[in-house]
């Protein structure tokens, strides 16, 4: 059987009031603003667009030598990703305590040589 959820005004009650305050204050902002209607690619085309200034063609925009940025972007991740793996990587069998895994039983099972019947 389950028992009903008691509400807990103690130290939650600040923040929550805070988090309510926020979203009054936002509310009242963002929802009288006046947004200018939304501008679309003149082409039509937006896959075609960015194509076009990715690869430095001419077409419908100005090149802005995006592929540079996009091909130092990838690098730079790439590099980061390998970092990563090379330093999670466990070296000779154990853990970051220096305990070798083989050593470590956590399930209280017997002792290398030990027989439990």
């Amino acid at each position: 059987m389950t028992t009903r959820p008691r509400l807990q005004l103690g130290r939650h009650l600040l923040s929550g009031l805070a988090a309510v305050a926020l979203f009054a204050v936002m509310a009242a902002a963002f929802l009288p603003a006046q947004f200018p209607p939304v501008r679309g690619f003149e082409s039509g085309s937006i896959t075609a667009s960015i194509g076009y200034a990715l690869f430095d063609l001419s077409g419908p925009i100005a090149s802005e030598y995006f592929l540079v940025a996009f091909e130092i972007t990838g690098v730079l991740l790439v590099a980061a990703l390998t970092g990563a793996v090379m330093l999670a990587r466990r070296e000779n069998d154990s853990n970051a305590t220096g305990v070798a895994s083989r050593d470590v039983r956590t399930d209280g099972g017997p002792q290398p040589g030990e027989d439990r019947r």
